[in-house]
């Protein structure tokens, strides 16, 4: 009996440091960012197409203070409510101090420079899909917005979803980068795929999720609960969106539907963002959208 408690006591310890192993957190190796150079300009898109002020500005933000990141938006889930941090260019109450490597470690695997996880509310799981150059111009673009002390609120977050450790299985079974949709796309619709897929993280709200929080992508696109528990988002496939390229192209610059009505809700916000894209990056995203089809990877649509 002795041995089999000795023996019982050695698989744990194997099993708990192979977990251990599994779920650390995970870094970009620094080497790819070697003799990348900032583009502003580029940052400045992609800080739109990424709808960064749309999460870290201000409740209540208009206009130009939407550039003062300093946080304090609210998230109520089913996991608790999550906090947006200040990521303005504070080098003590914001990311001022991160290099262009932490940037990268944050947005493509959720890891903080101490080397923390970090809740995916914020959309690391689509964010990994980025380029390492737009992250790079990310980084430099936020280096010249307001830096404001503002220190970050907690976020409010009970047991057992508290424990960040924990949050490295999740990663297993979720940060899984790649694209949802393959096939012969066109180089507009592969742009698209990029501004939807990578950059714009529609499929966070436009995807429903299982018990986990994980998004379902074999329903990918196909129309989701409204967390705040009123109504459905609606589904972008090529099966429920019947508006043509030009029309989704119009709506994401103006926010007007075809049928002369007017974007809504947190689409307003969303808008606000891509009425900053070019019309090609416009267009490109209405030509993705044509392309999604019902369900992804053959499985019926809610």
């Amino acid at each position: 009996m002795r041995r089999f408690f000795i023996f019982a006591a050695g698989i744990a310890v194997l099993v708990g440091l192979v977990g251990l192993v599994l779920t650390r957190p995970k870094r970009v190796d620094e080497t790819q960012l070697n003799g990348i150079v900032p583009d502003l300009s580029r940052g400045e898109a992609v800080f739109y197409a990424a709808g960064c002020a749309s999460c870290h500005s201000a409740p209540n933000a208009t206009g130009e203070e939407k550039l003062v990141l300093a946080g304090g938006r609210r998230f109520e889930t089913d996991f608790g409510t999550f906090i947006a941090p200040n990521i303005s260019s504070d080098p003590v109450a914001g990311i001022g101090s991160w290099s262009a490597l932490d940037l990268a470690n944050a947005l493509l695997h959720g890891t903080g420079p101490e080397g923390q996880h970090y809740f995916p509310a914020f959309p690391y799981s689509t964010y990994a899909n980025m380029s390492v150059e737009d992250v790079v111009s990310l980084h430099a673009f936020l280096g010249t917005l307001p830096a404001v002390p503002t220190q970050s609120a907690a976020h409010e977050v009970g047991f057992p979803f508290n424990i960040r450790r924990g949050l490295g299985g999740w990663k297993l079974l979720y940060l899984k980068p790649g694209w949802v949709v393959e096939g012969d796309l066109t180089d507009q619709q592969m742009q698209g795929r990029y501004l939807v897929e990578a950059l714009g993280h529609c499929a966070e709200c436009h995807t429903p999720r299982n018990g986990l929080g994980g998004l379902k992508r074999d329903l990918w696109l196909t129309g989701a609960p409204n967390p705040s528990g009123k109504g459905r988002i609606p589904g972008l496939t090529s099966a429920q969106l019947d508006w043509s390229e030009a029309d989704i192209a119009e709506y994401l610059k103006t926010g007007f539907t075809p049928d002369y009505d007017s974007a809504g809700g947190e689409m307003v916000e969303v808008i606000e963002n891509t009425s900053r894209l070019t019309d090609e990056d416009r267009l490109a995203i209405a030509a993705y959208l044509k392309a999604v089809p019902a369900s992804p990877t053959g499985a019926p649509s809610e």
